[in-house]
C-alpha cells in the first residue's frame, strides 16, 4: 500500500520545483557508495508510491562496481529485482546538476514488504532494535575528514594552499589555519549552499592536521539511521562542490603516506524513556557512570571483530600509524585524542562517547551498526573496560587490534557477537565480499612491485 506521507512529500516538492526533469534515486551499497539510477517525471510517483524495481545485487558491488563471484546474489541467482521505496525526508534538489534534478535515498524490501537482508540501512535498523527494546535511544552525530586533491603528473597530491600574493604552495600542516579556509572559500560557500538545500545539518568546517585536509561536523540527531543518511549525503555534496570548483575530493582513509589519514568519528549519547542521558553521573568507584563504563567495555570487547567494518579496504589499514591520531588499541579515557574511545569535555546532560577508530572510507551505516552492537553488548553483559587513560598523559602507541586486512577479516569471521546484530546472512555476505576483494587486490601486480623489484631481481 502506498505511503500517503511520501506522496504528499513528493507533491509538495514538485509544487516548489515544477521544472524538475530528473531524479537521482540511490541506495548506499556495502561500501557506502550510492548506487542507483536517474529517472524521469513519469516514474516519480512509483518511487514515492508503491515502489519501483531495483537490482538487488547493486548493494553488494565491490569498489569497482562489479558483482562478487563468491556469493549467490547477482551472479548465481539470475540477478533478480527487489522493491525500492523513497526514504521519507530525503527528497531534495541537486543544485550542481546541469538540468533541474532532484535526489532521494531509497530503501529496499522484498516484494512482500519484508526488509531486504542486504540493505545497509536495514542492517543498522536490526542492530538498533535491542537498544530500543531496552528503552534506550541513541543520539549521535558524525565528523568526516577528507582531502581536496589535484593531479601532479601521473600522481595525486593534496591541494596545497597558496601563499597570498604568490603562486607558491604553503608548506607545513597549518592545523586550524583560517588562511587555508580562505583559500578554498568558493568551495566552502558552495558546500554550505548545497547542505542548506539538501537539509544536511553541516556545522563547523575545520582545516585539519594535514595540508589540503578538512573536516566537516554534522549536528546531533535522535535517529542514527538519519545521521548516517546525512553522512552519505555529505560525501556526495563535498565531491560535487569540489568538482564545481575544478578540484577533486577523496574520503580515502590514507591517500598520502606522509600525511594524516581521514577518519569517521562518531559522537554518541544514550537517552532513557524520559529523555535522561544514561551516560551522565558517576559510579561509586569512578568518574563516569556505570552505564557509560559498561558501554565502553562492550565497545572494547567488540572492536577487534568490528575492524573489518571500520577499515573495509586495503588502503584503510595504512591509516593506523603512530603520530596520526588513529588508535590501534581499544583504549579509552577523557579528553585524549590518541585513544579509540574518547570521553570529550562535556556537561552531564551531553555526556557522550566519541568513537575514533573508523576511517572516512567506511560505510557509516555498518560502522554505526557495529558500534551500537558493542554498546548494547556492554550494557547487557555489564562489560568492564580496561584501565582508563588519564587526561594529558603521554600515551605510547600500542597495536592490539588487527590492523592488517587479512587479520581483520579473520577476526570478523571468528567473531560471535556481531552476527546477532547484523543478521547471520549479512554477516556471511559481508565477510565473503570483502575477502574476495582482498584476494583480488593482492593478486594485482602494482607499479610499486616494478619500482622495488624489477631491476634488482
Amino acid at each position: 500500500m502506498a505511503n500517503k506521507a511520501l506522496l504528499e512529500e513528493l507533491e509538495s516538492f514538485l509544487k516548489m520545483h515544477p521544472d524538475v526533469q530528473f531524479m537521482d534515486v540511490f541506495v548506499p551499497d556495502i561500501n557506502g557508495v550510492p548506487r542507483g539510477k536517474r529517472i524521469q517525471p513519469e516514474e516519480f510517483s512509483k518511487v514515492f508510491g508503491n515502489g519501483t524495481n531495483f537490482c538487488a545485487a547493486n548493494v553488494v558491488m565491490n569498489m569497482k562496481g562489479e558483482s562478487s563471484e563468491n556469493i549467490v546474489y547477482g551472479t548465481h541467482d539470475g540477478d533478480p529485482d527487489v522493491r525500492s521505496v523513497a526514504v521519507e525526508g530525503s527528497l531534495a534538489a541537486v543544485p550542481w546538476a546541469n538540468q533541474p534534478t532532484a535526489q532521494c535515498i531509497m530503501e529496499l524490501t522484498e516484494f512482500d514488504g519484508t526488509p531486504f537482508v542486504l540493505d545497509p540501512r536495514g542492517v543498522l535498523r536490526t542492530a538498533l532494535r535491542p537498544l530500543y527494546e531496552m528503552g534506550l535511544h541513541p543520539v549521535m552525530a558524525t565528523e568526516l575528514e577528507f582531502y581536496l586533491v589535484e593531479q601532479d603528473g601521473s600522481r595525486f597530491k593534496p591541494r596545497l594552499p597558496i601563499i597570498p600574493g604568490t603562486k607558491l604552495p604553503q608548506s607545513g600542516v597549518q592545523y586550524a589555519n583560517f588562511d587555508d579556509l580562505d583559500d578554498v572559500e568558493p568551495f566552502l560557500v558552495d558546500l554550505v549552499e548545497i547542505c542548506k538545500i539538501q537539509n544536511i545539518p553541516a556545522g563547523a568546517a575545520l582545516s585539519e592536521y594535514s595540508p589540503g585536509q578538512f573536516e566537516v561536523n554534522l549536528a546531533h540527531v535522535d535517529d542514527p539511521i538519519r545521521a548516517c543518511d546525512h553522512a552519505t549525503l555529505l560525501k556526495r555534496a563535498v565531491k560535487a562542490a569540489a568538482r564545481k570548483n575544478g578540484m577533486a575530493a577523496t574520503f580515502m582513509a590514507k591517500p598520502f603516506a606522509e600525511y594524516a589519514g581521514s577518519g569517521l568519528h562518531l559522537h554518541i549519547s544514550l537517552l532513557d524513556k524520559t529523555g535522561n542521558n544514561v551516560f551522565s553521573g558517576k559510579s561509586k568507584d569512578g568518574d563516569f557512570s556505570d552505564r557509560l563504563r559498561h558501554a565502553v567495555g562492550g565497545l572494547s570487547k567488540t572492536m577487534a571483530e568490528s575492524m573489518a567494518v571500520f577499515a573495509p579496504n586495503a588502503n584503510s589499514y595504512r591509516r593506523y600509524a603512530p603520530g596520526f591520531y588513529a588508535p590501534a588499541s581499544p583504549n579509552w579515557g577523557p579528553n585524549h585524542r590518541d585513544v579509540a574511545l574518547r570521553i570529550p569535555v562535556s556537561s552531564q546532560k551531553n555526556r557522550r562517547v566519541e568513537h575514533r577508530v573508523a576511517g572516512a572510507d567506511a560505510n557509516p551505516y555498518l560502522v554505526v551498526a557495529a558500534v551500537m552492537a558493542g554498546i548494547h553488548h556492554g550494557l547487557e553483559n555489564q562489560c568492564t573496560p580496561g584501565p582508563m587513560t588519564p587526561e594529558k598523559s603521554d600515551l605510547e602507541y600500542e597495536v592490539t587490534l588487527p590492523v592488517r586486512w587479512a587479520y581483520a577479516l579473520d577476526a570478523f569471521e571468528a567473531g560471535n557477537i556481531l552476527p546477532r546484530y547484523f543478521g547471520e546472512e549479512y554477516h556471511r555476505v559481508f565477510s565473503t565480499c570483502r575477502r574476495e576483494e582482498s584476494s583480488c587486490f593482492h593478486s594485482e601486480v602494482s607499479d610499486r612491485d616494478y619500482e622495488w623489484y624489477l631491476r634488482a631481481l
